[in-house]
Protein backbone atom coordinates (compact mmCIF):
# COMPACT_ATOMS: atom_id res chain seq x y z
CA UNK A 1 0.00 0.00 0.00
CA UNK A 2 1.19 3.33 -0.80
CA UNK A 3 0.82 7.06 0.45
CA UNK A 4 -2.35 7.49 2.40
CA UNK A 5 -3.53 10.63 0.20
CA UNK A 6 -2.33 12.28 -3.34
CA UNK A 7 -2.73 14.89 -4.82
CA UNK A 8 -0.52 18.16 -5.35
CA UNK A 9 1.37 19.30 -2.16
CA UNK A 10 2.52 23.05 -1.72
CA UNK A 11 6.38 23.03 -1.25
CA UNK A 12 6.66 24.17 2.37
CA UNK A 13 3.19 24.42 3.19
CA UNK A 14 2.31 23.04 6.82
CA UNK A 15 -1.11 21.64 7.10
CA UNK A 16 -2.05 22.09 10.77
CA UNK A 17 -4.86 19.27 11.49
CA UNK A 18 -7.18 20.18 14.54
CA UNK A 19 -9.18 17.11 15.66
CA UNK A 20 -12.15 19.06 18.29
CA UNK A 21 -14.29 17.88 20.35
CA UNK A 22 -16.31 20.06 22.71
CA UNK A 23 -13.25 22.08 23.32
CA UNK A 24 -14.24 25.28 22.09
CA UNK A 25 -12.11 27.64 24.85
CA UNK A 26 -9.32 25.44 24.87
CA UNK A 27 -9.24 25.30 20.81
CA UNK A 28 -9.10 29.36 21.17
CA UNK A 29 -5.82 29.19 23.42
CA UNK A 30 -4.49 26.08 20.81
CA UNK A 31 -5.23 28.21 17.98
CA UNK A 32 -3.49 31.61 19.24
CA UNK A 33 -0.69 29.64 19.41
CA UNK A 34 -0.84 28.23 15.78
CA UNK A 35 -1.42 31.49 14.32
CA UNK A 36 1.56 32.27 16.70
CA UNK A 37 4.23 30.38 14.70
CA UNK A 38 6.92 32.10 12.31
CA UNK A 39 7.07 29.59 10.17
CA UNK A 40 5.38 30.55 6.63
CA UNK A 41 2.93 29.23 4.95
CA UNK A 42 0.77 27.27 7.09
CA UNK A 43 -3.01 26.18 6.61
CA UNK A 44 -5.67 25.14 9.59
CA UNK A 45 -8.08 22.72 9.39
CA UNK A 46 -10.35 22.16 12.15
CA UNK A 47 -12.74 18.92 12.70
CA UNK A 48 -15.66 18.74 14.73
CA UNK A 49 -15.54 15.25 16.07
CA UNK A 50 -19.34 15.22 17.07
CA UNK A 51 -19.37 17.40 19.58
CA UNK A 52 -21.13 20.28 18.23
CA UNK A 53 -18.15 22.93 19.06
CA UNK A 54 -18.75 26.44 17.81
CA UNK A 55 -15.92 26.83 15.41
CA UNK A 56 -16.62 30.01 13.71
CA UNK A 57 -16.18 31.48 17.49
CA UNK A 58 -13.40 29.89 18.20
CA UNK A 59 -11.60 31.31 14.84
CA UNK A 60 -13.29 34.98 15.47
CA UNK A 61 -11.66 35.02 18.97
CA UNK A 62 -8.47 33.60 17.94
CA UNK A 63 -7.32 34.82 14.45
CA UNK A 64 -4.86 37.88 14.23
CA UNK A 65 -5.72 40.61 11.57
CA UNK A 66 -2.30 41.07 10.54
CA UNK A 67 -1.67 37.42 9.20
CA UNK A 68 -3.50 35.10 7.08
CA UNK A 69 -4.03 31.87 7.44
CA UNK A 70 -6.55 29.71 5.40
CA UNK A 71 -8.90 27.89 7.60
CA UNK A 72 -10.40 25.03 6.51
CA UNK A 73 -13.81 23.47 8.27
CA UNK A 74 -15.13 19.77 8.71
CA UNK A 75 -17.80 17.93 10.67
CA UNK A 76 -18.36 14.88 11.62
CA UNK A 77 -22.07 14.51 12.69
CA UNK A 78 -21.35 12.17 15.30
CA UNK A 79 -18.22 11.13 17.30
CA UNK A 80 -15.70 8.76 15.30
CA UNK A 81 -12.66 8.95 17.63
CA UNK A 82 -9.42 11.24 16.91
CA UNK A 83 -7.69 8.86 14.07
CA UNK A 84 -11.06 9.34 12.02
CA UNK A 85 -10.94 13.35 12.57
CA UNK A 86 -7.07 13.15 11.81
CA UNK A 87 -7.77 11.32 8.52
CA UNK A 88 -10.32 13.65 7.46
CA UNK A 89 -8.24 16.39 7.99
CA UNK A 90 -5.47 15.15 6.74
CA UNK A 91 -7.68 13.85 3.30
CA UNK A 92 -8.20 17.92 3.18
CA UNK A 93 -4.75 18.57 3.89
CA UNK A 94 -2.73 20.52 0.54
CA UNK A 95 0.27 21.21 2.34
CA UNK A 96 3.90 19.12 1.60
CA UNK A 97 3.88 18.06 5.45
CA UNK A 98 1.15 17.44 8.08
CA UNK A 99 1.32 18.22 11.52
CA UNK A 100 -1.53 17.23 14.19
CA UNK A 101 -2.40 19.55 16.88
CA UNK A 102 -4.71 18.68 19.31
CA UNK A 103 -6.73 21.01 21.25
CA UNK A 104 -5.15 20.74 24.47
CA UNK A 105 -1.74 22.18 22.99
CA UNK A 106 0.73 25.50 23.33
CA UNK A 107 3.67 25.30 21.18
CA UNK A 108 6.94 27.97 20.90
CA UNK A 109 6.75 30.21 18.42
CA UNK A 110 9.29 28.10 16.19
CA UNK A 111 8.05 24.72 17.08
CA UNK A 112 6.69 24.39 13.11
CA UNK A 113 9.96 25.82 11.62
CA UNK A 114 12.39 24.05 13.79
CA UNK A 115 10.64 20.88 12.63
CA UNK A 116 10.74 21.76 8.95
CA UNK A 117 14.48 22.81 9.08
CA UNK A 118 15.08 19.24 11.09
CA UNK A 119 13.62 17.17 7.44
CA UNK A 120 14.79 19.64 5.55
CA UNK A 121 18.04 18.48 6.84
CA UNK A 122 17.37 15.03 6.86
CA UNK A 123 16.06 13.80 3.97
CA UNK A 124 15.88 10.44 5.11
CA UNK A 125 13.68 11.07 7.77
CA UNK A 126 9.76 10.90 7.48
CA UNK A 127 8.72 12.99 10.40
CA UNK A 128 10.58 15.08 13.10
CA UNK A 129 9.41 14.75 16.90
CA UNK A 130 10.68 16.57 19.86
CA UNK A 131 10.19 16.42 23.62
CA UNK A 132 7.75 18.56 25.53
CA UNK A 133 5.91 19.07 28.73
CA UNK A 134 3.03 17.44 30.19
CA UNK A 135 1.62 20.22 32.70
CA UNK A 136 5.43 21.19 33.92
CA UNK A 137 6.08 17.65 33.93
CA UNK A 138 9.09 17.24 31.35
CA UNK A 139 8.83 14.80 28.90
CA UNK A 140 12.21 14.86 27.06
CA UNK A 141 11.88 12.35 24.58
CA UNK A 142 14.98 10.45 23.14
CA UNK A 143 16.64 10.07 19.46
CA UNK A 144 14.95 7.74 17.07
CA UNK A 145 15.84 3.82 18.14
CA UNK A 146 13.73 1.35 16.41
CA UNK A 147 14.40 -1.38 18.67
CA UNK A 148 13.21 0.86 21.68
CA UNK A 149 10.18 2.08 19.47
CA UNK A 150 9.15 -1.59 19.19
CA UNK A 151 8.63 -1.87 23.10
CA UNK A 152 7.01 0.98 23.89
CA UNK A 153 6.19 4.67 22.27
CA UNK A 154 8.46 7.47 22.92
CA UNK A 155 6.75 9.80 20.08
CA UNK A 156 4.11 12.07 20.53
CA UNK A 157 1.25 12.57 18.12
CA UNK A 158 2.57 15.98 17.58
CA UNK A 159 5.42 15.64 15.10
CA UNK A 160 5.84 16.66 11.63
CA UNK A 161 5.05 14.24 8.87
CA UNK A 162 5.90 14.18 4.88
CA UNK A 163 2.32 14.14 3.48
CA UNK A 164 3.90 11.91 0.43
CA UNK A 165 4.47 8.81 3.41
CA UNK A 166 1.66 9.26 5.63
CA UNK A 167 -0.68 5.99 5.67
CA UNK A 168 -3.75 6.87 8.13
CA UNK A 169 -4.37 6.53 11.41
CA UNK A 170 -6.11 3.06 12.08
CA UNK A 171 -9.44 4.29 12.85
CA UNK A 172 -10.18 1.03 14.88
CA UNK A 173 -8.21 1.70 17.38
CA UNK A 174 -9.38 4.49 20.34
CA UNK A 175 -5.90 4.00 22.28
CA UNK A 176 -1.75 3.99 20.92
CA UNK A 177 -3.10 5.27 17.71
CA UNK A 178 0.42 7.35 17.52
CA UNK A 179 2.54 4.28 18.18
CA UNK A 180 0.59 2.50 15.70
CA UNK A 181 1.49 5.15 13.46
CA UNK A 182 5.12 4.92 14.07
CA UNK A 183 5.20 1.11 13.96
CA UNK A 184 3.19 1.46 10.80
CA UNK A 185 6.12 3.30 8.91
CA UNK A 186 8.87 1.53 10.69
CA UNK A 187 7.45 -1.69 8.86
CA UNK A 188 7.71 0.28 5.71
CA UNK A 189 11.63 1.68 6.83
CA UNK A 190 10.22 5.35 7.63
CA UNK A 191 11.87 6.56 10.76
CA UNK A 192 12.11 9.99 12.69
CA UNK A 193 14.53 12.62 13.25
CA UNK A 194 14.39 13.74 16.85
CA UNK A 195 14.76 17.46 18.29
CA UNK A 196 16.46 17.95 21.67
CA UNK A 197 13.91 20.09 22.87
CA UNK A 198 11.06 20.68 25.16
CA UNK A 199 9.13 22.61 21.82
CA UNK A 200 5.44 22.67 23.04
CA UNK A 201 2.82 21.83 26.49
CA UNK A 202 -0.11 19.30 26.75
CA UNK A 203 -2.23 21.20 29.02
CA UNK A 204 -3.87 18.36 31.36
CA UNK A 205 -7.83 17.68 31.42
CA UNK A 206 -7.41 17.19 27.39
CA UNK A 207 -6.56 13.76 25.48
CA UNK A 208 -3.69 12.76 27.90
CA UNK A 209 -5.67 13.49 31.45
CA UNK A 210 -5.74 9.99 31.68
CA UNK A 211 -1.82 9.58 31.52
CA UNK A 212 -0.62 8.14 35.20
CA UNK A 213 2.80 7.90 36.47
CA UNK A 214 4.78 4.61 35.94
CA UNK A 215 5.10 3.42 39.00
CA UNK A 216 1.00 3.48 38.79
CA UNK A 217 1.46 0.41 36.67
CA UNK A 218 3.67 -1.58 39.32
CA UNK A 219 2.45 -2.99 42.20
CA UNK A 220 0.98 -2.32 45.09
CA UNK A 221 -0.34 1.33 43.18
CA UNK A 222 -2.04 -1.01 40.01
CA UNK A 223 -4.50 -2.28 42.25
CA UNK A 224 -5.91 0.79 43.90
CA UNK A 225 -9.64 0.68 43.02
CA UNK A 226 -9.05 4.06 41.00
CA UNK A 227 -6.15 2.92 39.32
CA UNK A 228 -7.21 -0.38 38.34
CA UNK A 229 -9.65 0.39 35.94
CA UNK A 230 -7.42 2.89 33.83
CA UNK A 231 -4.22 0.55 33.60
CA UNK A 232 -6.26 -2.72 32.65
CA UNK A 233 -7.77 -0.49 29.68
CA UNK A 234 -4.09 0.20 29.17
CA UNK A 235 -2.69 -3.21 28.88
CA UNK A 236 -5.26 -4.18 26.69
CA UNK A 237 -5.26 -1.40 24.17
CA UNK A 238 -1.18 -1.92 24.43
CA UNK A 239 -1.55 -5.86 23.92
CA UNK A 240 -3.47 -5.47 20.75
CA UNK A 241 -1.07 -3.10 19.42
CA UNK A 242 1.64 -5.62 19.57
CA UNK A 243 -0.20 -8.38 18.53
CA UNK A 244 -1.44 -6.02 15.36
CA UNK A 245 2.44 -5.62 14.80
CA UNK A 246 3.81 -8.90 15.31
CA UNK A 247 5.76 -7.76 18.73
CA UNK A 248 5.07 -10.62 21.50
Amino acid sequence: MGAFFSGENHDGLVSVIVPVYKERRALVRALKSIFAQIHDPIEVILVDDGGGTDLHWALQAAKPSHRRVDVHIETHEKNKGAGAARNTGARFAKGEYLLFWDADIIAKPDMVARMVKALAQHPEAAYAYSGFYWGWKKMPGRPFDAAALRKQNYITTTSLLRKSGFPGFDESLRRFIDWDLWLTLLERNKTGVFIDDLLFCIKPGGTMSTWLPKAFYKKPWRFLPWVREKVARYEAARERVLEKHGLH
